[in-house]
């Protein structure tokens, strides 16, 4: 086994299992990495060793009785610092949440430790979210560890840096925009954005309810896919607490189910332009798919440009117009990230105007539908680039680093509730990660994953960052 703080999931459950290795080394490595890189990073919010080792010691009492063992035995996982574990404090960002400690576990977290998983500690996020920098006033930033002048990304960036450096095995991020997919992409490692209700959101702030219950959603993050699909089967399936949560049995998909399998490389004057290393590394993935028997051809998609105008209204006017009242009078406490997002964000916001939008997604969502019908896999850049420096991500329309104009390949899956996930693809020439997004159609997360997982066979062995 290589390094216990790079073993992957099923490494580390097998070892621990055959006792070659024991979950307390494992922790224990993993703490010695966080030591050593979090100075660096800053990826952590909270650490919780002391029952991180716990953890570890009651699962290898559970060995030793030969009590049932779960599928992430001895497995360390972080949380985003947005989703309940009991005894921490949960604050997402913001000075405003900073004394919230969460009382009970979030749905996925109780799986996760009942699978046997190890609760390590949770990761850093902008100001609730609502960036693709992971900085704020409690916690300052998160650093890249391919590059620690760039931004680790948001709003999962704590997640993706702790994955990619090897502090953490794999964890959990949330996505309203691209917020596993683009930390995922600027680190180099994987992150699946599921369907709404795939993986029960609840406990998750803020709630993904009423008119928002397609934006945002809660999603695995690993080094490998096969690693997010560990995840992915322990967390998912349905919860009362999660209002879209429907029981969508586990599938499995096979090479004969995915020989001669459509995949559309998608083409869309309304994403934006990536720049060549990106487009080149979305060719290679496409090359590399066709050289395994898949039918790979361009596809453009009609409603795009719609899909992303929707998203806006309810990420930026709708969601700021809710955020107004918590944060009036409040302005030395708000990071200026987030008075950033709500001042391009803030507009009047009707009632006319939000049943409309609510009545357009759905038949936009189904107009889309139709069109890949018979190409069920897209492929697509994840963002037009990779990693921007700190500082310079920012809601500013005409900025270079605009938001809205950057992250478009990401935004619209939001908007109509598909899944997608990101896969590394290759490093830029500056030596920076370039990730490639697979899209597909609602609750066909394992045949996303199972693509996905083609691109990295074609790939080659992941490749970690020089820390």
């Amino acid at each position: 086994m290589k390094a216990l703080h790079y073993a992957s999931i099923a490494e580390i459950c097998e070892n621990v299992r055959t006792k070659k290795v024991s979950a307390v080394e494992i922790v224990e490595a993993h703490l010695e990495r966080i030591k050593t890189l979090q100075p660096k990073l800053n990826a952590f919010v909270h650490l919780d060793a002391e029952a991180a080792m716990e953890q570890a010691r009651h699962g290898e009492e559970t060995l030793l009785r030969g009590g049932a063992l779960g599928p992430l035995l001895g497995v360390p996982v972080t949380v985003k610092s947005c989703i309940d574990v009991a005894g921490w404090p949960c604050p997402a960002g913001s000075l405003l949440c900073k004394d919230y400690v969460a009382d009970t576990d979030a749905t996925l977290a109780a799986r996760l430790r009942a699978a046997g998983a190890i609760l390590l500690g949770n990761t850093n996020t902008p100001e609730f979210l609502m960036a693709y920098e992971t900085d704020n006033l409690i916690s300052g930033k998160t650093s890249n560890p391919w590059d620690l002048s760039r931004s680790a990304g948001g709003s999962s960036g704590g997640e993706a840096a702790a994955i990619a450096s090897g502090c953490s095995a794999g964890g959990v991020g949330s996505d309203g925009g691209g917020s596993v997919r683009v930390p995922a992409h600027f680190c180099g490692i994987c992150a699946l954005k599921p369907t709404p209700g795939r993986i029960p959101a609840t406990g998750h702030f803020p709630a993904g309810v009423g008119a928002f219950y397609w934006i945002g959603v809660v999603g695995p993050m690993a080094r490998t896919i096969a690693d997010v699909r560990a995840l992915f089967e322990v967390m998912a399936g349905p919860d009362p607490g999660d209002a879209l949560s429907a029981p969508v049995p586990l599938a499995s998909v096979n090479d004969a189910q995915v020989k001669g399998l459509r995949v559309g490389l998608l083409e869309s004057d309304a994403l934006g332009k990536a720049d060549s290393e990106t487009a080149a590394a979305v060719r290679k993935a496409g090359s590399d798919l066709a050289a395994q028997g898949f039918v790979v051809e361009p596809i453009r998609l009609q409603g795009l440009g719609r899909a992303i105008e929707l998203w806006w209204f309810f990420f930026g006017p709708t969601i700021a117009h809710l955020f107004q009242p918590i944060v009036a009078g409040q302005e030395n406490k708000r990071s200026r990230i987030f008075r950033e997002y709500m001042q391009f964000a803030e507009g009047q916001v009707t009632v006319d105007a939000l049943l409309g939008a609510c009545a357009e997604r759905d038949l936009l969502r189904a107009n889309i539908l139709r069109q890949m019908r018979d190409v069920p896999i897209l492929l697509s850049p994840v963002s037009t680039t990779t990693a921007f420096r700190h500082g310079e991500g920012t809601w500013r329309r005409g900025a270079k680093q605009c938001y809205r104009d950057t992250m478009r390949f990401s935004q619209w899956l939001n908007l109509t509730g598909f899944p997608g996930v990101s896969v590394p693809a290759g490093v830029s020439a500056e030596g920076l990660p370039v990730g490639v997004q697979v899209i597909g159609r609602p609750h066909e997360e394992e045949l996303v994953l199972a693509v996905a997982e083609r691109i990295e066979s074609g790939r080659g062995p992941w490749q970690a960052p020089p820390m």
